[in-house]
């Protein structure tokens, strides 16, 4: 007949400010034991859990070994009492909230992804229960931020679901861009400013935007630059700033990498003026394109069946 014996043993933590001698039981002996603390350590042990964290060496204990290991973190002994109350924080999305309440097996639906349709029932209850938290203090709701890009490419069913989500209390915060002046509404026969039906342009703060200046567009260059890891000259980069103005800052922006390539091919680390040059001769802004397709009018395939179909109708 064999006993496995029970492990004990006491563990002695301190603080520059008052020392406390702890019973341990076998739990704990392991956790220790696995993390491999030795005197002098810095560890946090939570007391509900009972999960133990080494943080790193106490710099009162430097000079106790003549060498030290590479990862060896020295950080400084704790002041005040041993035990410390502790706010955690959990960051979730009431979207994440929902797929947890919404299966069977829980937190493991958010790695499953299959989350499945969740019903209005359960959002319903989900939106109670995080009220009450905020009203108790237990919990703070962040909006999030909706951006919609060319918003006038919506139709009139998406813009309702647009004007209902907003009147919510948990509706994020939403910024629409569009590009457009008077547009047609998708989906109707009625034109609108910018696309939007009158009534969501109620609803919101229109933001105007100007034209970029040549600093702006400058600094724009730069940290494309800087993302393409591309080097330019002081010369190429007032080079580009002024295609920038003439053409677009689109076309611009993409002859970086061309011209980089041109620079690669002669062996040079700096974009110069006659990499652009070359791309600039390569590949052709829209104005130039369709310049070149008003002169090559006709040369081009579809325009020759068109004059023949217009002559034959003749």
């Amino acid at each position: 007949m064999c006993v496995q014996a029970t492990k004990t043993g006491k563990l002695t933590i301190k603080t520059t400010d008052m020392e406390t001698i702890y019973d341990l039981g076998t739990k704990m002996i392991d956790a220790l034991t696995k993390e491999k603390v030795l005197a002098g350590d810095v560890i946090l042990i939570d007391k509900t859990s009972g999960k133990i964290t080494k943080l790193g060496r106490s710099f009162a204990r430097s000079r106790d070994y003549d060498a030290m290991g590479a990862d060896t973190k020295f950080v400084s002994t704790p002041e005040g009492e041993i035990q410390k109350r502790k706010e955690v924080v959990h960051t979730v999305s009431l979207h994440e909230i929902d797929v947890i309440n919404s299966r069977t097996q829980g937190f493991l639906a958010l790695f499953a992804g299959d989350t499945g349709e969740i019903k209005p029932e359960l959002r319903n209850q989900i939106n109670g229960k995080v009220g009450e938290w905020r009203e108790e203090g237990k919990a703070e709701i962040v909006p999030g931020v909706l951006f919609i890009d060319e918003v006038h490419m919506l139709d009139v069913e998406c813009f309702s679901f647009l004007n209902r989500a907003l009147e919510q209390d948990l509706a994020p915060l939403v910024i629409m861009a569009s590009n457009r002046g008077m547009a047609r509404i998708r989906g109707t026969k009625f034109r609108s400013p910018h696309g939007l039906p009158v009534d969501l342009l109620d609803r919101v703060l229109i933001v105007s935007t100007r034209p970029y200046v040549d600093e702006e567009i400058r600094q724009i260059i730069s940290i494309r630059c800087q993302e393409e890891d591309v080097q330019l000259t002081p010369e190429a980069t007032d080079v580009l700033t002024s295609m920038a103005l003439q053409t677009t800052l689109r076309y611009a922006l993409n002859l970086i990498s061309c011209a980089q390539v041109c620079a690669k091919k002669r062996k040079a680390e700096e974009v110069d003026v006659e990499d652009l040059r070359r791309a600039y001769t390569y590949f052709m802004d829209e104005k130039r394109s369709v310049q070149w397709l008003k002169e090559q009018q006709g040369v081009l395939m579809f325009d020759e069946m068109d004059g023949e179909g217009m002559d034959t109708a003749a």
